[in-house]
């Protein structure tokens, strides 16, 4: 999809995902876990990804949208 992922990152599938028995989805990048989905938004978010599953890049969309703006710069 052009235009969405403008620098490319998304090729690399620096995100990966795993969804509990509780239905939270726990979201890491680059082997950090980085936020926890939980309650309907969740549940929302687990439908969407196995909807999504055979679609490698539609998956990392929609991790990156659900973790948002979530690096500045100053991680170690």
């Amino acid at each position: 999809m052009p235009g969405i992922d403008a620098r490319g990152r998304l090729g690399d599938e620096p995100f990966d995902h795993r969804v509990t028995k509780d239905g939270r989805v726990l979201i890491s990048f680059e082997g950090r876990q980085v936020t926890v989905v939980a309650g309907a938004r969740g549940t929302r978010l687990a439908a969407a990804l196995a909807d999504a599953a055979g679609d490698p890049h539609a998956v990392q969309l929609l991790l990156a949208k659900a973790t948002g703006n979530f690096k500045h710069g100053n991680e170690r």
